[in-house]
């Protein structure tokens, strides 16, 4: 084969899709090209697919989050109810229960810009009382508490009377830390 032929060729086989799908063809590529073809179709209609699911997994997850909220205040609400007696016996007003939420946007209350401080529930009668509720307290939840005490009374400039922990259940750890702190636990006997 001379070169000119050669050239010739390799220029069809570069610039012609038809003479370069013939020869693959008569070589048997053609066949394996067109499969690649058509997997390349299901491919892109599954991730086509993919992207639709995702886009409702979103919509499905914003909508579940907002009804978890919405059980989480319910549960606290109901929580207190449930100590309300034990509550007033230390001479708290359950009535008198609001929440205080205060976002640190300078970081100069945390020391973290933009975190949120959510105290489940504070109380404000003549003495400034900070109450958790959790239906399952471990250690991590009064280790949280602790660090948001001192930013509660440094945001409303005043000292806590003192701190309660409201829950259905505690594990031991955190029954302990509690305690070391002078955290009152109130709880199911």
């Amino acid at each position: 084969m001379s070169l000119k032929l050669k050239e010739e060729f390799l220029k069809l086989l570069e610039e012609d899709k038809d003479f370069r799908l013939t020869v693959a063809g008569i070589i048997g590529y053609r066949d394996i090209l067109e499969r690649f073809e058509e997997y390349d179709k299901k491919f892109n209609e599954v991730i086509n697919e993919l992207r639709e699911h995702r886009k409702r997994y979103k919509e499905h997850d914003k909508g579940f989050n907002e009804i978890i909220i919405g059980w989480g205040e319910d549960l606290e609400r109901t929580t207190v109810e449930i100590f309300r007696e034990a509550l007033e016996k230390k001479g708290i007003e359950p009535g008198k229960i609001s929440k205080f939420k205060f976002k640190d946007k300078d970081g100069s209350y945390t020391g973290r810009k933009g975190e949120v401080i959510d105290v489940d529930i504070l109380i404000k009668d003549e003495k400034l009382y900070i109450i958790e509720v959790k239906s399952h307290a471990e250690l991590d939840h009064i280790e949280r508490l602790i660090d948001k005490v001192p930013v509660v009374e440094k945001v409303l400039n005043r000292k806590a009377e003192k701190v309660y922990l409201i829950a259905v259940n505690i594990n031991d750890d955190a029954f302990e830390r509690a305690k070391e702190e002078k955290i009152e636990v109130i709880m199911v006997a």
